[in-house]
């Protein structure tokens, strides 16, 4: 599985949260269902979003990109997630991304306009396969989501960047394709493509990634590896909203995981409150949400601390059933809520019921209860 991950210059807002909640979820139903799970997820530490951010706040870009990280990763970590078996940064990708590059150029599939190398999307007859969007739509998408649709020379407005070459005041390296930084596109390409080979099963993100991120990946990846698919599965969780509009930097309505941690919030209720909606789902963020996630929170720990409880047995099934159902976990959560309403009410008598449960609960759904 390979997930993309952050461009660390504001993270982490529970859109975020949100998309890396589901796919820990999906690791953890793969991992109790005995497979072996390879899990990579890439950081873009090195982008447009993140440079002009850098200038705004008088701050070194690099400098910027690693607290961020960080805070990231820490946020990752109270929020229970497990963590990727590989985190690989863009820059240290550099080599792997000129690699992939270079061969692509042997194919014919790379042109340039001015020093800025491009990729010759009439080369992946495929192309648009993944999102499946009218090519208005993608034309409109390109231009909002970082891509140059309408710069001089290009052969397609979609075709997307490979290479740039080095601009002004910003940061390059010097490598067989000249002086420069690498696209957006090319670099989870790149990455996937060394750490899991093609084709791997999932490729997950947001849904805001459909396009242009993953189609374009794809389309270099099966184009580079001459190999199709890039990946079996496409897996995009839905967007959190905030003030009538989706959550995001460039708008600045964020709710962040740091500061609802500082202000005192279980990192236990936030992943609750999460999970009060379908991974798939678009939805609005509220403080209804953490309020009745915290009230759950608290239900769950009071009848995990019983010494008798209703058998677990079935209630642990029930939440297998409902998270093989394309990861129903609102489902799985009700279940529990029922087993709870039973115990504290007195029913049931198995003194292992409690321990039983709260560990499946801990192992499934990352809910640590203790």
């Amino acid at each position: 599985m390979y997930v993309c991950g952050i461009t660390p210059y504001d993270a982490t807002h529970l859109g975020h949260a949100a998309t890396y909640l589901a796919f820990d979820v999906l690791n953890r139903v793969w991992r109790d269902a005995g497979y072996r799970v390879e899990y990579v997820q890439n950081v873009t530490d090195i982008d447009d979003p993140l440079l002009e951010r850098a200038v705004a706040n008088g701050q070194d870009w690099r400098k910027l990109a690693d607290e961020e990280t960080e805070t990231f990763r820490d946020d990752m970590a109270a929020l229970q997630i497990v963590p990727p078996d590989h985190y690989i940064g863009a820059v240290e990708s550099i080599p792997a991304i000129v690699t992939d590059i270079q061969q692509l150029q042997r194919d014919g599939c790379v042109y340039s306009v001015g020093e800025d190398l491009y990729f010759d999307l009439s080369r992946q007859p495929r192309f648009g396969s993944v999102a499946n969007l009218s090519h208005l739509d993608m034309l409109t998408l390109f231009a909002e989501r970082g891509g140059d649709p309408d710069r001089p020379g290009k052969r397609q407005p979609l075709d997307p960047l490979l290479w740039q070459a080095a601009r002004p005041d910003e940061p390059c390296w010097d490598t067989e394709l000249g002086h420069g930084r690498p696209g957006w596109h090319i670099e989870c390409t790149a990455i996937a493509s060394e750490y899991l080979g093609q084709p791997f099963d999932v490729q997950g993100g947001g849904s805001d990634l459909a396009f242009p991120h993953h189609e374009m990946s794809a389309a270099l990846g099966e184009a580079s590896d001459e190999g199709w698919p890039f990946a079996r599965r496409y897996v995009h969780a839905g967007m959190v909203g905030y003030q009538g509009h989706k959550m995001s930097k460039s708008l600045g309505n964020l709710v962040l995981v740091r500061e609802l941690r500082a202000a005192g919030v279980d990192p236990m209720a936030i992943r609750l409150a999460l999970f009060a909606h379908h991974y798939r789902s678009d939805w609005e963020w509220t403080a209804a949400d953490l309020t009745s996630a915290s009230e759950r929170l608290t239900t769950w720990r009071a009848a995990m601390t019983l010494t008798t409880g209703p058998s677990a047995a079935a209630t642990i099934a029930e939440v297998r059933t409902r998270l093989a159902d394309d990861l129903a976990v609102p489902d799985a959560v009700a279940a529990v809520d029922s087993w709870a309403t039973l115990a504290l009410a007195g029913r049931g008598s198995d003194p292992a019921a409690p321990r039983e449960l709260a560990t499946a609960v801990h192992g499934l759904l990352g809910i640590a209860l203790a």
